[in-house]
């Protein structure tokens, strides 16, 4: 019978070399963290489970990025940099040491990326499936915070990157849009596995951007969570959606207009593409391309906000386009 590790020699491994200053080692059962005079400090939790929001045999180094960068990802839609993060692992016994450290591996890996180190946390044992908690730490100037509940009407509403790949790799992983070629159906499987949390581009929208969230549920969705907490209404054209080469691929198998029309509108539901959807005062473009310029990162309008609740897609001609569910739901 082989001994693993165990708890405290997994953390002593695999653990404490990703800690920062404020996590003292690892060794005691909290950490300190300083926060400069003028700053605040921005806190948002995620948590991830095995067949809900990554697939069982999914790499244990994705899984790990996956699971920072989903909550790097709610600190950008708030304009604020990220700093720290806690973490609580719930295992599996078949999650042996091997497993945890290419787990470890992919934090270190994606800590270095994005500048962060780790503060603490906690492990236990579960009989399945495995959970993953994380609590990410950034900070943001006094007043800069990018709140959902400053949309006003007359805003135009952006979004950043392209829309429905993650939704689409999904598909791709569990079998579907064989037809397409092979290096299409491995861009949209990477963008379900590994997102892109816009960290960049977040903090650049301070002072311009009225509201704004990360397309966690899908679009549609997390633009609603905007209208509801702004008191709006919002307007989403379907033709402007932000699509990539290989989604736009994938549409394109539908057979005929109609179709291909609802595919695109489906995407705009889809979850998992962690980018930033945000409204911005009429006269703002140029600013919001100069933001979007200094992060890399395209941004796109699809949209107005109006008075009014509910978010509406229309179509070309301005009629609605119906949808079945606008995101992904636990409950």
């Amino acid at each position: 019978m082989t001994v693993g590790l165990g708890e405290f020699g997994r953390i002593r491994a695999y653990f404490a070399p990703l800690a920062g200053p404020g996590g003292l080692g690892l060794l005691d059962d909290a950490a300190l963290v300083a926060c400069a005079p003028g700053r605040q400090l921005v806190m948002t939790v995620d948590a991830i489970v095995a067949g809900v929001h990554y697939l069982p045999d999914d790499p244990p180094d994705l899984v790990a990025r996956k699971l920072l960068r989903v909550n790097l990802s709610d600190l950008a839609a708030m304009g604020a940099r990220p700093l720290h993060y806690l973490l609580t692992t719930a295992l599996p016994a078949s999650h042996d040491d091997d497993w945890v450290a290419r787990f470890a591996s992919g934090l270190g890996e994606d800590q270095r990326r994005y500048g962060v180190d780790l503060l603490g946390g906690d492990s236990v044992s579960t009989p399945g499936p495995a959970i993953f908690s994380l609590t990410a730490i950034g900070e943001v100037a006094e007043g800069a915070e990018i709140r959902r509940s400053g949309a006003c009407p007359g805003d135009r509403i952006w979004v950043s990157g392209t829309i429905g790949d993650a939704g689409l790799g999904l598909a791709v992983l569990k079998g579907g849009y064989a037809t397409l070629p092979a290096a299409q159906r491995a861009a949209l499987a990477e963008r379900y596995r590994l997102p892109e949390p816009r960290v960049t581009l977040g903090p650049c929208l301070a002072g311009i951007a009225h509201a704004m969230a990360d397309v966690s549920d899908g679009l549609l969705a997390d633009l609603g969570h905007i209208c509801e907490a702004s008191g709006v209404a919002a307007t989403v054209a379907v033709e402007s959606l932000p699509l990539s080469p290989a989604a736009a691929a994938a549409i394109a198998t539908a057979p005929e207009a109609r179709a291909r029309l609802a595919a695109r509108a489906r995407l705009a539901a889809m979850g998992d593409d962690y980018e930033l959807v945000f409204t911005a005062p009429p006269g703002a473009d140029e600013a919001v391309a100069s933001a979007a310029a200094e992060a890399g990162v395209p941004a796109t309008a699809i949209g107005t906000i109006a008075s009014g609740e509910g978010v509406h897609l229309v179509d070309e001609a301005g009629d609605p386009v119906a949808i079945d569910g606008t995101g992904y739901r636990h409950f």
